[in-house]
């Protein structure tokens, strides 16, 4: 038959979409950070490249290199904070004092100290909260960059499919201009030895025409996605790069288990929010914290001189020291802590509403994504019939034209139904594999592990 072999790359490529399913068993990881991306690539490698050098991750990661410096920064108050101070006095005028009914002038014209003191916390509601809010802050900034690895898991392979869509949809095109050739020819054939008249081969003109330039297009939209790809993978768009379809042998099934309970604890999501909350609470904490008196211990030593001419200020020296603690207690600021408490309490009554509305979304968007899997599900399998169906029907219709029964018009007709069918095929198993992508994204299964 004329389109045996096509038939036979169709099942080719449905075999590796139901294959490529396993999304699970695609992202292990390997190879040094920084890696070039090899020719024909894979499905494995892009994702592989991408996990290590696409923009967002890479400000993943300052973001929380960033965190740990903060974190750091706050704790840092739980260590002596040395400081030293110095100054310089020319008194232009003395002061004087009258003791026993006499004037005295007390000091020297130049004096000048320098001042070493360490200061250490022992109660402070600043250093409590930073010191508890420490794993809150790293929790949050490692589920960020869990976040980003699972978008870019998704976007990677739904880009990397909608390419391979590209690619066979421009072979379908390629191969109906090559009929469409074999037809025009035969039909000015016909027309040339008065078979036939001209409309036939006109036809035939228009259809071709019309098949070159949907090819152009096609070849320009590839372009673009090749581009897209690029950006999802932090690569330079002028880079070259050449991708692989062919079957890794792994082994997966397009079915998916429907029945699958959804866990809204698995979502990165509410991983987030629950982490908000954990923050607030030890917000409203700190506020209480407050009312607790800030303690802390000193010790100084100080240089002090004073002359009353500036050449011998520093001959001498009258050292002094001291160590004691320091006690502070606001007593009244004006309801400034209760009203605070309360705000902060506020704040987590609306986190503990914006994680029920987060919930509902979940929900809605599993929903979204399963009625979508199985709609695609039905219109794949539909797909996939009435492209048989169009084979052998213009199979035939080919044979019976060629023994003159059949009119050209019915033929095109027969080979626009083909292309028709074979793009709808196409266009349907991409959609089976971007919904079930969105069902592993709702579900939180989707594997991200480098």
């Amino acid at each position: 038959m004329v389109l045996k072999n096509n038939k036979m790359r169709f099942k080719k490529l449905a075999i590796l979409f139901m294959a490529s399913f396993g999304i699970g068993q695609l992202y292990a990881q390997s190879g040094a950070e920084g890696q070039q991306l090899n020719n024909n690539a894979t499905l494995t490698d892009l994702i592989d490249y991408a996990l290590r050098n696409k923009i967002e991750l890479k400000q993943a990661d300052i973001d929380k290199e960033i965190g740990e410096r903060e974190i750091a920064s706050a704790l840092s108050g739980w260590l002596p904070q040395i400081n030293a101070t110095g100054n310089y006095i020319h008194n232009i005028q003395l002061p004087t004092a009258v003791i026993a009914g006499n004037t005295i002038t007390m000091g020297q014209k130049n004096t000048s100290m320098l001042t070493f003191q360490a200061d250490q916390s022992i109660i402070s509601p600043q250093l409590f909260q930073a010191s508890r809010a420490a794993k809150f802050v790293r929790e949050q900034n490692n589920l960020n960059i869990e976040s980003t690895r699972i978008n870019t898991v998704v976007d990677v392979s739904k880009a990397y499919y909608d390419i391979l869509t590209s690619e066979e949809s421009i072979n379908i095109i390629n191969e109906n201009i090559a009929r469409l050739e074999r037809q025009y020819t035969e039909a000015n054939s016909r027309y040339e030895v008065g078979l036939v008249d001209k409309t036939d081969y006109k036809r035939a003109q228009i259809s071709l025409n019309n098949a070159r330039a949907q090819l152009k297009s096609a070849n320009e939209i590839r372009n673009y996605k090749y581009d897209y790809l690029k950006m999802l993978l932090g690569m330079p768009t002028s880079r070259p790069l050449s991708l692989s379809f062919q079957n890794q042998d792994m082994e997966a099934s397009i079915l998916l288990d429907t029945t699958e309970v959804l866990n809204i604890a698995n979502r990165v999501e509410f991983k987030q929010m629950q982490t908000l909350k954990d923050l607030q609470k030890l917000n409203t904490q700190f506020q209480r914290w407050n009312f607790l008196p800030r303690v802390g211990a000193y010790a100084n030593y100080g240089l002090n001189y004073r002359n009353d001419k500036f050449g011998d200020l520093y001959r001498d020296n009258f050292p002094s020291s001291s160590v004691g603690l320091t006690l502070s207690m606001p007593i009244f600021t004006g309801t400034k802590r209760i009203q605070e408490i309360r705000k902060s309490e506020l704040q987590e009554e609306r986190l503990d509403w914006d994680l029920i509305n987060l919930e509902n979304r979940i929900s809605t968007e599993y929903s979204a994504a399963m009625a979508s899997y199985r709609a695609n599900m039905t219109e794949w399998r539909n797909a996939k019939e009435n492209m048989e169906l169009s084979e052998e029907v213009y199979n035939t219709i080919k044979l019976q034209y060629d023994a003159g029964v059949k009119t050209y018009l019915e033929l095109m007709t027969a080979e626009t139904d083909l292309k028709t069918s074979q793009l709808n095929y196409l266009n349907a198993l991409y959609a089976v594999l971007s919904s079930k992508l969105d069902i592993q994204k709702a579900l939180g299964t989707v594997d991200i592990t480098d």
